[in-house]
This record gives C-alpha cells, structure tokens and sequence, in this order.
C-alpha cells in the first residue's frame, strides 16, 4: 500500500488518474472502495493500493503546487520535489507561480544546463521541461527543453507555468532548477545561453510553431568566450501582417560602432562575431482581420577562429558577362548539412558568412573562408551566351573556358555550366581543334580529371548529345536549338589538366541535321562513335551525321556493332546513308529492315548519315560504330600490271602514230557521215516509239572513211569543209561539303542495301531528248556492231553519256 501525507501550507495537489486511451483493467483501492482515479487535496492523509501489479502500464501521476507571490512573499531558492514516497508512476511536477507584471522571475537551472526542442521531438532520457508564462491572462509557451544542453537561465515577466516530466523509472530527488525574484525586465522572456567549447545551439521563438505574441519583444542572450566566433543562421521564419511597426531583429555586440544593429528576418544574419552577444526579435501591431504568424527558427554556431581567416581572396568577376558563381557544401543543394555538422562559412565580408554564397558577374569581390577543411567546399557556375542576329554574332568566337578567377581559388570546381541561347534560324557550332573530343561509350570511357555533357534542348524535346572528355578525335558539332554544355569535374587534377582549354563555341546559321559531327582522327587511331541520347534512342524523325576524314595515305575501316538497326517503325523509314566524297562515289542506303552494311575499306573522307522514323513502342534506334585507320597497302601485282600495261599502251601508241602517218598522205581527214536509213523521228512518250533502245539505231553516227562515201562532195568544195565536231568532258566542279541526303520518305521504296544493284534506267519524260553513242569503228567489226551489242550483259537502254551525267549528279 501507499501513504500520501500533504500539508495543507505547501498549498500542493496530487492526482492520480489512467493513461488516456487505456480500458480500466486496472484501478486503485482505497477503504475497500476501488475507484479509476485519485485526487488528494492539501492537508490530506491516504492510504491506497492498485488492483494490479503493474500500475504503471495504466496510471499517471500530477503533483502540482501554486505559489502566490503577489498577495505574500515568494518562497525564492532550491525546488524540491514534494512529497516523498510517492508510488513509481510516470508524474509530473507542475509549479504555478503567480507574480505581478510589474516584477520579474528567474528561473536558473543547476550544471545539468537546458536544450529547447522542436514540438513533437522527445528528449533521450524521458525527462523534459515545459515553461509558459502568463500575460493578461494569456499563457505564452516559452518552450520544451530536455537536459544538457546551455539554457542558463530564463528570466520572465510576471508569472510562470513550470512543468517537470519524468518517466516512473527514475528516482529523482531534485527538480534541478531554483526561483529567484528579479526587478522588471520590460519584455516577455530572456532566455540566457552559455556556450564554451566549438557547439551549435537551435533555439525557437515563443509558441512555435504558432505566432509570437502581438507587439512583443523578447531577448536571448549568448555568453561566449572572447577568442571563439559566433555565427547565426535563420533556417524557419514567418512573418505576420503588420500595421504599425515593423518587425525585425536587433542585435548588440560589444564593441561594435552601431549597436543596436537591426536586421530583418530576410536579412543575412551576422557571422564571425568574436564573442557574447544578445539578439531581440521585435513583433508589430497585427492587422485585426489577417494578423499572420510570426515565428523563428534559427541556428547559432560557434568556432574556434580559423588560421586564415584575415585572409581574403580576390574574385574578379568584373570583366564577365551574364555569369553566377556559388560557393557551397558538398551535396548542396540535394543535401542539406545537419546542424550538428562542423560549419564551413564563406565570407563576403567580415560579418557576413553563410554556408552558401553566391556571386555575380561585374564585379570584384574579396571573400574569406570559416571553415577547418576547404575540401569540403565546391564552386558551381552558370554563364550564359546569346545570339537573336546572325549577322552580329555570325564572326564571333567565345571560349567556353574556366574562368581563372575561378581557377585560382583554393576551392575545387564542381561544375561549370554554359547555357547558349539562340533563335529559330541560328545553331551552335562547337570546336576543339587541339586537343579534339572524345565520346564516352563502354568500350572508350573517359579517364580524365573532368568532362563535358551536352544537351540540345526545345520546349517539346531534348536530346542528349551525349559525354564527352578532351583527347579524341571529334573536332567539331554542330548543333540546332539551344544547347547546354556542362563541365564537371571529377578529381584534383582538373586545374593541372584544364590549362590548355580550347573548346570555343560560335553561332551559325541553319543546318540541316539535329547534330552534325567532324571527325578528325589522328593516323592510326581508333574511333567509337554512337548515336546521341544512348540508351533511350533517338527521338522521332531525328537525323545525325557524321563526317569522319581519313588522313592521306590511310586507310579507314568502318564496323557497325550490330547486324541491323534493331527497331520496329510505326511511321515513316529509318535509314542508314554512307558515302565517300569523291567523284563517282556510290551512296550505301540502307533501311531498318534491312541488314546493315557489312565492314568495309573507305579510301576518302566519307559521311555516315541515320535518320529516324517513329518506332513503335519499346523499340529505341541506338546504334554504334567504329572506325580504325591504317597505312594504305601498295600492291606490287598492281605496280607490275601498270608498267605493263604502259608498255603495251606505248606499243599501241607507236602503231597507231606510223599508221596516222600514212594515212594523211593518201586520205581525207575523217568525218561523221548521216545514215538515212534509220528512224530519225524525235522521241516522246514511251508509246511513240516502235521499237525499243536495243533494237533501234538512231542513237548511233558511223565513223567511216569519208574517201568511200560522199566522196565527190568533198571533191566538189575542194576539201574546203570543215566538220563540226564535240568533245564530251567529265564533270570537275568542286565538290560538295553536305551530307549525302537521305531519300524523303515519299519515295524510299525499292532502295536496296548493296552496293552491286544496278541502277534501273530513268524513265523518259514529255520532255526528254535522244541521247547519241559515238562509236569508233574498227577494222573487221563493221558488220558485227549490233550482235555484239546484244552479247553485252549491261543495259544498253542506257547510253554511256547518259551514266556520265548521271554519276554527275548523285557526286
């Protein structure tokens, strides 16, 4: 059983009751009456038991004691718990103290100093500390603090609502805090903090996270030695709506020429002060219909001064244009450092510091760093270039270089960021003309200290160009809309291997393609090359090309990695084009549904053309190639075959000359003489003509003697006539510099992936015109021309000239 003696001056109440929640399976016995509950009053003497043997699963237990200090004096010292012998219940002691508004109470807590804690967050060991305070009859929460922490002390105006917690475990005899009567101290509450070694402290304003009370002003003090820096960090605000007054924050430092110094909530609070401080938070007069809440959550952190810190580094962002530079933590802004965490501060000024600082463009700027390891620190920049005329950014070239103030600082790049920005009708060529790109596939990754992504971007799509680090051999792309190119750092060693920078960008106008790549490989190098935004595939209708040169007296050999190109489409063809630029060159096109060209030898710079259709679903158009150079190899059956056959050519040169000499003294020079014979009519439609190309001469002048026929003609003129003759001369026109075009997708039917398929004859149109063979005859095969024709495999639908002119088209 348990005895409860209370005197009736201690003016203290305990009550007993069960735990909210919990069915009365357990309940308390006093005089053979059993009862769910317990309340003794001042002056009484109980005895009870419980009706089982765990009454603390089911009970609670309030010992609560008022004190007047406004009708008598106040009992000021030590608080004891009171009374003793009390069962092992969870309990809680609850002093109410009342005093007038016009005196002040101090409550000031024993070594096992206070930490306040958000609402809803537990202390570890169960035992807490809830104060209020009582304003014109309105209690103000003031705060909930667990023990050790550096709460000194907290001063109130007019009376006070202590409240102890502890758990029924716990045999504690002392409440660990004494009352002491203070003079006015003209505002709600100061709350007294002593911080000795490097810690951090969070503190809260009154009834957080509901609003400061209306017009009130309350002060927390923070006693720090002399030789440690203090920072203060605001990490939850709120403000209310003010109708007079403004609300803000003061703050008085020693020593300092402006005390107080007022901040707003908004404000960047100061850092590096070198010892004690106190901070006020100042309400308004809130508006009656909307009054808002103002409340604070704010961090103060304190550090040992660092060796460096007098020293300043120069930032000079004067000369740059539309860039941001921001010194930050590791992880930011993904990753928020908790407040336990050794604070790294950087400085714009000697009493501005935060964890994070960002800096503009035209300006100068000396910073100054709080921090014990510098390597935790990272700088992130973003510098834009634009261009809304060609005609007044075409010539320009920028260089899309780290600046050195950056490079010069004792803080490592994360990433830099390039965002170029430019009409319908303009794109963006990139170079690199030393050191060249390299792009990142799984079977050439990058192994440098830093890399550069670049990103394509419309307000319907984007495409991943793709990763790319310095030392390959792509030096140039080309690109439409706008791009994004960040560089990104990956070690140490980026400032080392960063000095010989040469990507530049300039602006250019329309092309044809999304993306366009120059490939300049060095001899003997090996290339892997890959379709842009791997592994996700190119977007719908989307056309890259590739233009890859091969070095003289080299050989490249083209591979793709896979058979055929692996997708399925729903709209429209994807097609594969190669083709070698040089004259007479075929064009490879081949279709998805086809295989892809087998590995082959190309002799001249080539391009490599994909284009997309609209796959179907769960189909993506990746693909891979790679190219590999070698020293072109010399034949010697081809060096023997050529002499020979300039022998024989020499031979047959010597011969003709001898009989050319002979003739020109018995003969006529030769002419082309008309056959009447054949049909002469002019050709039309497919439907005029009675007989078909190899059945019909009238494409053909005999080149015969002119002494055998019409002889007497040129009798008659005196050899005087002159015939008119033409020389038929291949095309030698400059080349092209433009892929080789993809068919358009109207028309990609009968297209066959082979390089032997014989080009079908073009059909004759309402306008097209005879095209005529000249023919040389020889001696002993005048009467044997048509059936040799007929033996010839090709297609003599087509003449010669028509091939000639036709090569001249597709070169």
């Amino acid at each position: 059983s348990f005895t409860i003696s209370l005197h009736k001056a201690d003016n203290t109440t305990v009550m007993i009751k069960l735990k909210p929640g919990l069915s009365p399976s357990c309940r308390i016995r006093m005089k053979n009456v059993i009862r769910p509950e317990l309340k003794i009053k001042p002056g009484e003497n109980v005895t009870f038991t419980f009706t089982c043997s765990t009454p603390e699963k089911y009970f609670i237990m309030e010992i609560q004691k008022n004190i007047d200090c406004v009708s008598g004096p106040c009992p000021f010292g030590d608080v004891h718990l009171y009374p003793l012998g009390l069962p092992r219940l969870n309990r809680t002691y609850i002093w109410d103290v009342k005093a007038s508004t016009k005196a002040g109470l101090e409550l000031k807590f024993s070594t096992s100093w206070l930490r306040q804690i958000e609402p809803g967050e537990t202390c570890p060991d169960s035992v807490s500390y809830s104060i209020s305070s009582c304003i014109y009859k309105a209690m103000v929460n003031i705060g909930t603090f667990c023990r050790n922490g550096s709460v000194s002390r907290i001063k109130l105006l007019g009376g006070v609502v202590m409240s102890l917690h502890l758990p029924w475990h716990l045999p504690l005899t002392t409440s660990g805090f004494n009352i002491a009567n203070r003079a006015s101290i003209k505002r709600l509450c100061i709350i007294e903090s002593v911080l000795k070694g490097e810690s951090s402290i969070t503190l809260m304003s009154p009834n957080y996270p509901l609003g400061f009370p209306e017009d009130e002003l309350m002060t927390w003090q923070f006693v720090i030695p002399s030789n440690m820096r203090a920072s203060v960090f605001f990490h939850n605000y709120s403000l209310s709506n003010c109708e007079r007054k403004e609300e803000r924050v003061e703050y008085y430092i020693p020593g300092s020429p402006s005390n107080p110094e007022v901040f707003k909530l908004s404000d960047s609070q100061p850092a590096n002060i070198a010892g004690s401080f106190n901070m006020s938070l100042q309400g308004c007069d809130q508006d009656a219909q909307n009054p808002g809440i103002l409340r604070l959550l704010f961090q103060v952190v304190i550090q040992h001064p660092q060796v460096d810190e007098n020293v300043t580094h120069l930032v000079d962002l004067s000369k740059e244009k539309n860039m941001t530079m921001t010194i930050h933590l590791e992880g930011w802004p993904s990753r928020i450092p908790v407040m336990s965490e050794p604070m790294c501060l950087i400085c714009k000024d000697p009493r501005t510091c935060d964890r994070v600082l960002t800096l503009t463009s035209g300006a100068v700027y000396r910073i100054s760093f709080l921090c014990k390891d510098l390597s935790r620190l990272r700088i992130t920049a973003e510098k834009g270039i634009g261009c809304m005329d060609i005609r007044w950014c075409q010539r320009k070239i920028y260089s899309l270089s780290v600046p050195k103030a950056i490079t010069r600082l004792p803080i490592r790049l994360h990433k830099f960021i390039w965002k170029l920005l430019a009409s319908d009708l303009i794109n963006v060529e990139i170079t690199s003309p030393s050191l060249k790109l390299q792009q990142h596939v799984s079977e050439q990754k990058c192994n440098t200290s830093y890399s550069y992504s670049i990103v394509s971007a419309t307000p319907e799509t984007e495409l991943n160009v793709g990763l790319f680090c310095p030392g390959g051999s792509i030096e140039k792309i080309q690109m439409r809309n706008n791009i994004t190119i960040s560089l990104k750092t990956f070690g140490k060693g980026f400032i080392n291997e960063s000095t010989p920078q040469d990507l530049k960008m300039s602006f250019v106008p329309h092309i044809k393609d999304e993306c366009t790549f120059t490939v300049s490989p060095n001899p003997k190098a090996e290339v892997y090359l890959q379709t842009p935004n791997s592994p996700y595939g190119l977007p719908p209708y989307v056309s890259i090309s590739w233009f890859i040169v091969v070095p003289s007296k080299q050989t490249a050999h083209l591979r793709f990695s896979e058979d055929r190109m692996g997708i399925a489409c729903e709209t429209g063809r994807a097609y594969i084009n190669i083709k070698e630029e040089t004259l007479g060159a075929e064009e490879i096109v081949c279709r998805e549904d086809e295989l892809l060209p087998q590995p082959r030898n190309m002799h001249h710079d080539f391009w490599v053309n994909v284009s997309n259709c609209r796959p179907v679903d769960k189909t993506q158009l990746t693909l891979q190639f790679r190219v590999t150079f070698a020293d072109k190899q010399i034949d010697l059956g081809i060096i023997f075959g050529v002499v020979a056959g300039a022998g024989v050519l020499t031979a047959i040169g010597l011969t003709v000359y001898c009989v050319k000499k002979k003739k020109k003294k018995t003969q006529n020079p030769m002419v082309g003489v008309y056959n009447a014979n054949v049909n002469t009519q002019m050709p039309g439609k497919k439907g005029l003509f009675g007989k078909g190309r190899q059945n019909n001469e009238s494409h053909v002048y005999a080149v015969i003697d002119d002494a055998v026929v019409y002889g007497h003609l040129l009798k008659e003129s005196n050899g005087s006539v002159t015939p008119e003759v033409d020389v038929y001369r291949p095309f030698d026109g400059p080349m092209g510099s433009l892929p080789p075009s993809p068919p358009p997708f109207s028309f990609r039917k009968n297209i066959k992936c082979s390089s032997n398929t014989e080009e079908e004859p073009l059909p004759l149109t309402d306008t097209d015109q005879d095209t005529y063979t000249f023919a040389h005859q020889k001696s002993g095969q005048s009467e044997d021309n048509g059936d040799a024709n007929k033996k010839d495999k090709g297609d003599t639908s087509v003449p010669l000239l028509e091939n000639k002119e036709r090569d001249g088209l597709v070169e």
